[in-house]
């Protein structure tokens, strides 16, 4: 069982003035006018906090670290752990968004430590989260596979969907990126049901690409084409920046899985702008990562397309991420097959 998703990051006067489907453009003029009327320390952190999760949302990477900056230092001020402990899984959130993934382990750490001597329930699950996304987008998948289930039951006890869904979609991912697919798009399924009843449009979002990048998988282009517009048309209403960004590369995915190698160099071309425009890595190396592969599959030389891949196979050495390092190691053998075959 769950309740409607809430939004435990949007606190004080913030809580009952916005809610978890609000878009970042609101939140961010609420939490300015909150920010400016603050009379207390846990006043300003609160507000800080909030302004921090929505510049984050639209990639507007400096003003989201100031504020998770100024979140902190207030809570520090108001001797509020708690509020410490938000601050840091924001600014946690914040680096691995950024591709610093040694750093964004390191406060998100930081933050269960903190609400778990503080007793803040809500933001030791929410730093667990963080830290179990970031351990699987590094593909430590045995480090954090037990913590997925961990907080999935977690959610399931407390009746929290968007918790719920975090975890669920994280196992789901990690079973996709192990080949078995049904699993897979069963509990992005599951996720999708669980965002509508709980009127978690974001999650919906976030969800109903998982199951388009599954169905793309198993051949089923143009459902997957229909449900990542749906999804888009969330995104833009409620201005995720990232989420939108990721929508584009995955359409770019499912249009080079069924062939399209125009339509797929077009949309990495588009992800790409988006991602840069955030500064966002991991999303820039994913996206060049596609345009690389359409272009080689368009004709383009040899040499240029080998000599690209081994600057990416360095970009994701460096951020840390393994599953993609090793798409491109594949991807030369593939050319190298081709070759020999020729």
């Amino acid at each position: 069982m769950h309740g409607k998703a809430f939004a435990p990051e949007y606190q004080g006067d913030l809580g009952s003035a916005l809610g978890v489907n609000s878009s970042y453009e609101e939140v961010l003029t609420e939490a300015g006018r909150a920010l400016s009327q603050a009379d207390t320390a846990l006043e300003r952190a609160r507000a800080a906090l909030a302004l921090a999760e929505a510049n984050r949302r639209l990639g507007r990477v400096d003003d989201a670290r100031a504020a998770w900056r100024k979140s902190y230092r207030s809570a520090r001020a108001a001797g509020e752990a708690g509020a410490m402990a938000w601050a840091l899984w924001s600014g946690g959130t914040l680096a691995r968004q950024c591709g610093e993934l040694r750093l964004a382990r390191r406060l998100l750490a930081w933050g269960v430590a903190l609400a778990a001597d503080s007793g803040e329930r809500l933001a030791h699950g929410y730093a667990l989260a963080g830290l179990a996304e970031t351990g699987r987008i590094q593909g430590d998948y045995a480090a954090v596979a037990a913590l997925h289930e961990q907080l999935l039951e977690q959610g399931r006890a407390h009746g929290e969907a968007r918790h719920m869904v975090w975890a669920m979609s994280g196992i789901a991912q990690m079973r996709r990126n192990t080949g078995d697919y049904a699993e897979a798009l069963e509990l992005f399924t599951e996720c999708v049901r669980i965002s509508a009843e709980a009127q978690d449009a974001r999650g919906r979002a976030w969800s109903l690409r998982g199951v388009a990048d599954v169905l793309s998988l198993r051949g089923e282009a143009e459902r997957a084409l229909t449900l990542l517009s749906e999804a888009e048309t969330i995104c833009r209403a409620m201005d995720l920046a990232s989420a939108l960004a990721y929508n584009h590369k995955m359409r770019g995915n499912v249009f080079y899985r069924d062939g399209r190698y125009g339509a797929a160099r077009e949309m990495y071309a588009i992800a790409l702008e988006e991602f840069s425009a955030m500064r966002e890595p991991r999303g820039v190396a994913l996206s060049r990562l596609g345009l690389v592969k359409s272009r080689a599959r368009l004709g383009r030389d040899r040499g240029e397309t080998l000599a690209e891949l081994a600057e990416l196979e360095g970009d994701f050495a460096r951020i840390g991420l393994r599953g993609a390092r090793e798409t491109v190691v594949a991807f030369r053998q593939e050319l190298a097959t081709e070759l020999s075959m020729a």
